[in-house]
């Protein structure tokens, strides 16, 4: 853990880097230790300070998550993103695996959607000892 030389090239601590990018100071430290973002350098205090690559990475990671990527799959494109690392054949090969997910899931909702309309349209609101709603939430 070296101690910044130059405190203009990193320069925002990790509250101020959690409001620019939208990624909680928890997460943040959670993060640096699955080892997604690298440990940022420290003052000679051992202050953490955080630079423009961090905030990228870490905003890059919010993304990725919001998108519903895996901190796996996450890992891996920041791996790929480093240059002579990857190709563009590995991030679609990672996006393409994860686009089919997101496939499954909205089939799987669509599925979803169906029996609840289902349910809700049987569903008279009186007070009624068989509730449809509750029947098929029942359903084994």
């Amino acid at each position: 853990m070296a101690a910044i030389t130059n405190p203009r090239a990193h320069s925002l601590s990790i509250g101020e880097v959690s409001r620019r990018t939208g990624v909680n100071i928890e997460t943040i430290r959670y993060y640096e230790r699955v080892k997604v973002l690298p440990p940022p350098p420290r003052t000679r205090g051992g202050r953490r300070v955080y630079g423009r690559e961090e905030k990228r990475v870490l905003t890059f990671i919010r993304r990725g998550r919001e998108l519903g990527f895996s901190l796996e799959e996450i890992r891996a494109l920041l791996g790929l993103d480093e240059p002579g690392k990857g190709s563009c054949a590995e991030v679609k090969e990672i996006a393409s695996a994860h686009l089919a997910s997101v496939r499954s899931k909205i089939a799987d909702l669509r599925r979803l959607e169906g029996v609840l309309a289902e349910a809700v349209a049987q569903c008279t609101g009186d007070r009624a000892p068989v509730c449809p709603v509750l029947d098929i939430l029942d359903r084994q």
